[in-house]
């Protein structure tokens, strides 16, 4: 389950970094969605 959390988190991370490469003023939308993301798989693991 870590792994799959680590490896999706990874797979997000480059995505984001490639569309900010390209749509670089979407870039606080992105980091907002990311974080929120993060914080959600966080907060399940914890539960």
């Amino acid at each position: 389950m870590i792994l799959a959390n680590g490896l999706a988190i990874g797979v997000i991370t480059v995505i984001f970094g490639i569309i900010v490469m390209i749509f670089p003023k979407i870039l606080n939308y992105l980091i907002g969605i990311y974080l929120i993301i993060v914080g959600v798989l966080a907060i399940i693991q914890a539960l």
